[in-house]
């Protein structure tokens, strides 16, 4: 029998119920009326039991279940109305990077996007995942059962890093996935070619999907550390450098903001949502800017 995952603790589920409304906002404000949707309703079909989390409404618990089982569980329904959460993880060799924040890009943006998975499963919409390097790695349809959700959580609990990264060509090769228009959350460092990952996200853009980039980068990243003579190490090539950090430190922090604001500006041009996050802060204020 299968382990359950255990990358989303019982206290991120207790502080996730806070931001309910954060994924109802992208389908409310964004996708209103574009896709069926599993809401309740006496006109529905009924579709699953799922169990009940803290922060739910009691008068959703089915009390005969209860009466049978001592276990609170809620009936969902299937109608009209649909959200569809496409969630893009890379998992490229950069993401295992990991120097002043306690755990690794990967770590955190799995961590991330397992969060945004139980979100849209829990506000009984669906949600589909994909890692990815140089190529779909690994690909979930969308779902929205407890079972399609442990599969997810598994995936991104165990997910490691991999080859060389090619987030527009992931993306090409995943359109197909895309059934239909929805909501797609990347996660990435973005170590790739903007103009060709502007290309790539076009065709998505054009068909009325909405977009999240969500950046992770480790602290040390953004301030070059290290002290005296350094030896750096492409961690996706192998290519080796040597110099003093003390003589570049302040144009490589220069150029590394600038890069970081010309994603921005790109996102804002197209109508994108651009989210920064460190791995050694907490990413709950990124479900503040999404319900914002």
């Amino acid at each position: 029998m299968a382990q359950a995952p255990t990358i989303l603790r019982p206290e991120d589920m207790s502080r996730l119920a806070n931001y309910r409304f954060a994924v109802r906002m992208m389908a409310e404000g964004w996708l209103s009326g574009h896709h069926r949707a599993k809401g309740r309703g006496s006109s529905s079909d009924f579709l699953e039991y799922r169990a009940y989390y803290p922060g739910d409404d009691p008068r959703l618990v089915d009390w005969r279940v209860f009466a049978r089982t001592d276990k609170l569980q809620l009936k969902t329904f299937e109608n009209e109305t649909h959200l569809e959460c496409h969630l893009f993880v890379d998992s490229s060799a950069s993401m295992g990077y990991k120097e002043i924040g306690p755990i690794s890009k990967l770590e955190y943006g799995s961590h991330f996007a397992a969060c945004v998975a139980w979100l849209v499963v829990r506000g009984n919409d669906r949600v589909s995942l994909q890692l990815f390097d140089d190529q779909v790695r690994q690909y979930l349809p969308p779902g929205s059962t407890a079972a399609h959700l442990n599969q997810c959580l598994n995936l991104l609990e165990h997910n490691t890093a991999g080859n060389q990264t090619d987030l527009p060509q992931a993306l090409e090769r995943a359109r197909g996935f895309v059934q239909r228009p929805g909501t797609l959350v990347i996660v990435s460092d973005f170590m790739c070619d903007l103009s060709a990952l502007q290309a790539a996200l076009n065709p998505y853009l054009h068909r009325g999907c909405k977009v999240v980039l969500v950046q992770v980068l480790d602290a040390g990243e953004l301030s070059l550390s290290g002290q005296g003579l350094s030896r750096y190490v492409d961690m996706e090539t192998g290519e080796r450098i040597t110099c003093n950090p003390d003589d570049m430190r302040r144009v490589y922090q220069e150029a590394m903001q600038a890069r970081r604001q010309q994603l921005h500006v790109m996102a804002a041009a197209r109508g994108m949502l651009y989210l920064s996050a460190r791995t050694d802060e907490s990413f709950y204020p990124l479900f503040d800017a999404l319900a914002r």
